[in-house]
This record gives structure tokens, C-alpha cells and sequence, in this order.
């Protein structure tokens, strides 16, 4: 099958994200004049090593994005198995000023580096300055991209040394409702490492 994204794709669902998957979900806490807020995202990851950055991509001006523009901003919690029901609690449509923290009944911490809460029980989060916000092709899509300024890691999943994820089971989002968890990992090492 082919099909042009412009011309449609005979489809009843849209197959694109389920192409692109899995994605991992970054589960952005923000803070501004309303009140704190968290909304998870699917269109999430990492970019860049040094300085450590990631990037967010949000369509239309929901309420992160709104709170991000006025505090400059933001937490990236990672989203275990466990809090699964939780996170997509925080998918809801609230309105504006609602505490999704508190009505999801999510634990809340605050940040070290930024003036943001943070998901208590996440087995990790990611402080984040803004570094620029720029405005995609569509209607109301936005990419955030930050500057990690602080790391939290939770205690228990950090092994020998290395943060293990099968301590906490990643969730991913793949596509339509569709999520899965990392249960196993395994190793490959590349041509050129040099091993001593």
C-alpha cells in the first residue's frame, strides 16, 4: 500500500503514529500563574548529549505550552508501567487552571533547578530551560525544545552503577490507543567500540 499523506489514506484510522513507534511519552509538568499542570506527550525524545537536550511537540496551544511560554520551563517525567492509569488520567481535557496533579491523584515534588513540580514517583525527571519554541507547518503544531538543567533518578533503579530500565518498565506509546512496556533488554555492541 501507498498513499499520500495530502490525498488521504482509505484508512479508519490514521496509520502514522502507528508507524512510528514506539515513542517514548514524556509527561510534562509545568507551572505558571494558573497553576500547576501535567499532559503527557508521544511526540517526545532526547537530541542532543552535551549540553543534554530534549524536545516536546504539542498541537495547538494547550495549556504546557501556555504555561511554558510564561515561565520559560518545564519537567519531563518518565512514565514507569505502574503509572500507566495515571498518566492517561492526565490526558483529559480539563479546564484551564485545573491541578492535574490532584485530580489524577498524583504525588508532586518540587524541582531542584526550576520553579516547576515534578512527579513524585517517576523514576526519573528531566528540569528543563526552554531553549526555543518553534512554531511547525499545520495548524497550532509547536516544537519545545529545552536545556536539561537537573536530573532525578529514583534510587532503586539505579544498578551497578547504570539507570536500568527494567527496574521500572518503560512505557511507550505505539499507535490508535495502543502502548507497550519494556520488559527485556538486550545488547549489541557496535563495530567501532573498542574494547579493552
Amino acid at each position: 500500500m501507498f498513499y499520500r499523506p495530502e490525498t488521504g489514506h482509505n484508512l479508519p484510522h490514521n496509520p502514522f503514529n502507528a508507524i512510528v513507534s514506539p515513542r517514548p511519552i514524556g509527561w510534562i509538568s509545568t507551572r505558571c500563574g494558573t497553576g500547576d499542570n501535567l499532559a503527557p506527550y508521544s511526540f517526545f525524545n532526547a537530541v542532543a548529549y552535551v549540553p543534554p537536550q530534549v524536545m516536546f511537540a504539542s498541537t495547538g496551544l494547550k495549556d504546557s505550552a501556555h504555561a511554558i511560554r510564561e515561565s520559560g520551563v518545564f519537567c519531563v517525567n518518565i512514565v514507569s508501567t505502574d503509572l500507566a492509569a495515571a498518566m492517561n488520567a492526565t490526558s483529559a481535557s480539563f479546564p484551564r487552571g485545573t491541578d492535574e496533579f490532584a485530580a489524577a491523584g498524583i504525588a508532586k515534588a518540587e524541582c531542584e533547578t526550576i520553579d516547576c513540580p515534578r512527579v513524585a514517583e517517576a523514576p526519573a525527571s528531566l528540569e528543563c530551560r526552554v531553549t526555543e519554541i518553534v512554531a511547525l507547518r499545520g495548524t497550532g503544531n509547536l516544537l519545545i525544545l529545552g536545556e536539561v538543567t537537573g536530573v532525578h533518578m529514583r534510587d532503586d533503579c539505579v544498578v551497578a552503577g547504570r539507570f536500568d530500565v527494567t527496574r521500572f518498565h518503560p512505557l511507550s506509546r505505539l499507535g490508535y490507543r495502543d502502548y507497550a512496556s519494556v520488559t527485556e533488554v538486550f545488547e549489541m555492541v557496535r563495530p567501532d567500540d573498542r574494547t579493552a
